[in-house]
């Protein structure tokens, strides 16, 4: 098994103990890292995410359980185990029933330890499987990322996929709603049969329903032979209806009938039809307020949203933009014969700090445009700010960003500057004592992003 799929965060603010259970793990054959403190787990986390967390209950400042609660807000399929003491037992129970992965109290036995992460690391959505996926599984090769943000998504991704339920992606228009509907019908066991997808907003409303749902001749008009719609076509596989939130209200009834009876009518059939397809459907609109509005039918609403995966806009990402642009400036030789191979240090600069109100999408056109207008081996920041119609925002100084996202401005920079800590104080606008003492301050170092670039 590969180590790196192993990887367990240990949390305890008693060293020696820290130690002792570190030679242990270690000897086991586990790949471990550690943290004297809830806070500096969380900074650990930020940066690399471990396949299990095993932390003790009580520790000064941010004990166990906050620190789980924490976790399990941000990435509920990381997997937290708690070692508790006899009278506390209770509160881990309690903690179990909210997604608290299992306990130990103690003293405990290293082989109860050990079964425990053993099923920690083997459970659907574990580092074990996202590490996996994230250099091998096919289901997900279209999705270019180094977020945490993103792979805490893709492992809840993986974990839906297996089901059957009705799964609504939502996020800013250009996030890719698309693209992660595809890695869901490409995880799941439906895989084999086809996946069809329909912009709703892009198709007249008369002639929706005929797409949706097919036709029979002589239905309507120019009518002259049936027509198989999108749940016949997909039959064994997945539907994906984008922007749905622009479904006419009509549309909308017929589609939750659909849903609860499983079969279609036709325009102009006398009889139904059974179908079999999974239902994935996007959208850019609140439809809670679409729904306060009447625009949006409450009940067809649960009916599609029994998982929520949520897209964040690629500002929120920006570690991913470096990527992206590379990654894209290679698939776009093929169409556009360039001499680029990659960005000046200014020129990925100007991308990183830019806002990307369109996110890949706009990053995608923009880096198109620059591929088509570069006559050099390395494409400018000038021609990045041609792309970009307007001045880029650069990257905020330090005394910009808020207090409470202190620890993931740092992060992010460090992160873009793969740990180099004087282009991190540059970009920053503090010296190096200073930024040190930044880092110090979130329990962060530089060699904890060196080696998420080695591995």
């Amino acid at each position: 098994m590969n180590s790196a799929r192993r990887s367990v965060l240990l949390v305890d603010d008693d060293s020696s103990l820290l130690q002792l259970l570190s030679i242990r793990l270690r000897a086991a054959g586990y790949l471990v890292e550690t943290a004297g403190s809830a806070e500096q787990a969380l900074a650990r986390i930020a940066v690399s995410r471990p396949g299990a967390i095993v932390t003790d209950l009580r520790m000064h400042g941010m004990d166990g359980m906050e620190l789980f609660e924490q976790i399990h807000h941000q990435d509920p399929t990381l997997p937290v185990i708690l070692l508790t003491a006899h009278g506390t037992i209770p509160d881990a129970v309690k903690a179990t029933q909210r997604g608290l992965f299992g306990y130990l109290t103690k003293p405990f036995d290293d082989k109860a330890l050990l079964e425990l992460l053993e099923r920690a690391l083997n459970a659907p959505g574990s580092d074990e499987h996202a590490t996996e996926s994230n250099t091998n599984a096919p289901w997900r090769a279209g999705i270019i990322t180094a977020s945490q943000t993103m792979e805490a998504l893709l492992a809840e991704a993986e974990l839906v996929a297996a089901s059957e339920a009705s799964v609504l992606i939502q996020g800013p228009s250009g996030t890719g709603k698309e693209v992660l509907a595809r890695a869901l019908h490409m995880a799941s066991p439906r895989h084999t049969k086809p996946l069809v997808a329909i912009n709703c907003a892009a198709i007249p409303e008369q002639l929706l329903e005929s797409e949706l749902f097919g036709h029979a001749k002589g239905a309507f008009t120019g009518a002259t032979s049936a027509h198989k719609g999108l749940f016949q076509t997909g039959s064994g596989g997945t539907v994906f209806l984008d922007e749905i939130g622009d479904m006419p209200l009509a549309l909308q009834a017929k589609l939750l009938r659909v849903l609860q009876d499983r079969e279609i009518r036709p325009v102009g059939a006398s009889q139904s039809i059974p179908v079999d397809v999974r239902i994935v459907s996007a959208t850019h609109r609140n439809l809670e307020t679409a729904i306060a509005a009447g625009d949006f039918r409450e009940d067809l609403y649960y009916r599609l949203n029994v998982v929520t995966l949520t897209l964040p806009p690629l500002r929120q990402r920006p570690e991913d933009i470096p990527l992206l642009a590379r990654h894209f400036l290679g698939q776009l030789r093929e169409k556009h014969p360039h001499r680029a191979q990659d960005f000046t240090p200014e020129a990925l600069e100007r991308l990183v700090g830019y806002e990307w109100p369109g996110n890949v999408r706009q990053l995608l056109n923009v880096v198109e445009q620059c591929c088509v207008l570069c006559t050099t081996a390395l494409v400018p920041a000038s021609l990045v700010s041609r792309a970009l119609h307007e001045k880029p925002t650069g990257i905020h100084t330090y005394a910009e960003a808020k207090q409470q996202f202190e620890r993931d401005y740092l992060v992010q920079l460090l992160k873009i500057t793969n740990g180099q800590v004087t282009e991190a104080a540059r970009l920053a606008g503090r010296n190096r004592t200073e930024f040190y003492r930044l880092l110090q301050r979130n329990h962060l170092t530089p060699g904890m992003f060196k080696q998420v670039e080695e591995s």
